[in-house]
């Protein structure tokens, strides 16, 4: 049997050698041998998702790099940003799964806990778990999301900030536990998966890795023969997907 190919799809453009920092996220011991992921980044659009203006980038560029690699031969769609870029789109456009952590996390935290906080690194990233806690139907189980006030880098992600970085996400974690009431916390970012192993051991509660949550639900949803309803994300009538493609790359 051919091995399954899902493309992870960053929000952003990066240059190519940062895509190896994304592609880290995945543990050897949570690689299948019959899944081959392959991770890209768009060719132009958003920078960092600091706003509603960057989020509709994201959102056009993303759903370009998905039909790209959807037309290159791939059998699912993983965004890999909890900005869910481009899911809603691309689900409507392609026939193959499309999977976002954003939704996927925070449906998995509800599976393992009553209440669940983000961590995050910057407060100018809330609206965007805002709007997948409001789509899912699941405010009353946000217990709080809590910041660090550390601008992300999408190109180096933790890479040298480790040993300040982490323990302040520790301590974000310990205050949404003790003070907020979470039973479950959510990495607000897949920038953040470096610091997972760490809060894992220092924390008594389940903490998600959005971007692994994200993959396994997508391998599942491969395995069973799932893919999102044409019902509920329409085919549009009339295709334009040479729109963005007259933008130059940036990388």
């Amino acid at each position: 049997m051919a091995a399954k190919k899902i493309t992870m799809i960053l929000p952003v453009p990066v240059p190519p050698p940062a895509l190896d920092f994304f592609a880290a996220q995945i543990p050897a011991h949570l690689q299948k041998p019959d899944v081959i992921v392959n991770f890209v980044a768009p060719h132009n659009g958003a920078r960092i998702l600091d706003s509603y203006y960057e989020a509709t980038l994201a959102d056009a560029f993303v759903l370009d790099a998905g039909i790209k690699a959807a037309d290159a031969g791939a059998d699912a769609i993983c965004v890999n940003s909890m900005s869910d870029s481009g899911v809603a789109a691309l689900r409507s456009r392609l026939d193959i799964p499309v999977v976002g952590p954003g939704q996927s996390t925070f449906a998995m935290a509800c599976l393992l806990g009553e209440k669940f906080s983000v961590i995050t690194m910057w407060d100018r990233w809330n609206p965007l778990y805002r709007k997948s806690v409001k789509e899912l139907g699941i405010e009353h189980r946000l217990a709080s999301i809590r910041h660090i006030d550390v601008r992300p880098d999408a190109s180096e992600l933790l890479a040298g900030k480790e040993d300040f970085v982490f323990p302040m996400l520790e301590a974000a974690g310990r205050d949404a536990i003790e003070k907020d009431g979470a039973d479950v916390l959510v990495l607000g970012s897949t920038t953040m998966h470096q610091s997972h192993n760490y809060l894992v051991s220092a924390l008594p509660v389940p903490v998600l890795n959005p971007g692994l949550v994200a993959l396994k639900i997508c391998e599942m949803w491969l395995d069973l023969g799932l893919k999102q309803s044409p019902k509920a994300y329409r085919k549009p009538d009339v295709l334009n997907d040479a729109v963005l493609r007259s933008v130059p790359a940036l990388f």
